[in-house]
């Protein structure tokens, strides 16, 4: 944690998703915290073991997908959003944001908008008594843009190099754990990382949140395994 307390971030080499592959800055996925909230979670997870997590694309689910925004003016947030991710801290769920950010690789922004977009979400969601615990982003395209952006990863999604490393730096426990996002490619994500995939077509997200845990809930207490979707 800095002194300053100001946002922390880090690079994570791909070879950890995949054996031989490029690592260092040229092939990561991006990691965003706010310090305060990093030692009382892991703390708490320590404590506590295992927990479950819920996984959150971004655009088109968190926001309104617009096309590459990055900017908070250009952020409206989708109905029950924070209230989902309140639902989902108050359960005791850690709660990741996994975001492809294709425009960076594009060159219509550049990662630092995409850290400067995250700290105002997180500071949204503070104020209705939500947290992030960690923003996941990543920044490549296989066909647009040059090196190092351009490149065939494994975090962008459909690939599950986001979930994975979420699920290795924190104690998640996968089962009961799920993604929701607006596209196949979120799903295929969520299936590749081994928990359920949840596809969102508008709406309340809280209430869909809520669906989901009570299913899982039933589930639970009938001795069945709530399935991805296939």
């Amino acid at each position: 944690m800095r002194a300053d307390k100001t946002l922390v971030d880090k690079t994570l080499g791909q070879a950890a998703f995949r054996p031989g592959r490029t690592t260092g800055p040229t092939a990561f996925c991006e990691e965003l915290r706010m310090p305060d909230d990093i030692a009382p979670a892991r703390s708490a997870a320590a404590g506590d073991g295992r927990r479950r997590a819920a996984f959150f694309d971004r655009d088109g689910v968190l926001n309104e997908d617009i096309g590459f925004a990055h900017r908070p003016d250009q952020i409206t947030w989708m109905p029950g959003a924070r209230e989902a991710v309140k639902r989902l801290n108050d359960a005791g769920f850690l709660v990741f944001v996994v975001t492809n950010q294709g425009g960076v690789a594009r060159g219509l922004y550049g990662e630092e908008h995409v850290r400067t977009l995250h700290r105002w979400m997180q500071e949204e969601l503070r104020a209705a008594g939500a947290h992030v615990d960690a923003f996941y982003h990543c920044p490549h395209h296989p066909d647009h843009g040059e090196p190092p952006y351009r490149t065939d990863c494994r975090c962008r999604k459909p690939e599950p190099g986001m979930l994975l490393r979420a699920m290795a730096e924190w104690p998640v426990e996968p089962r009961g754990s799920f993604l929701i996002g607006d596209r196949e490619t979120d799903v295929q994500a969520a299936q590749r990382a081994g928990i359920e995939g949840t596809l969102y077509r508008g709406g309340n997200l809280d209430a869909l949140v809520a669906g989901i845990l009570a299913r899982s809930e039933v589930c639970s207490g009938s001795g069945a395994e709530v399935e991805a979707i296939r």
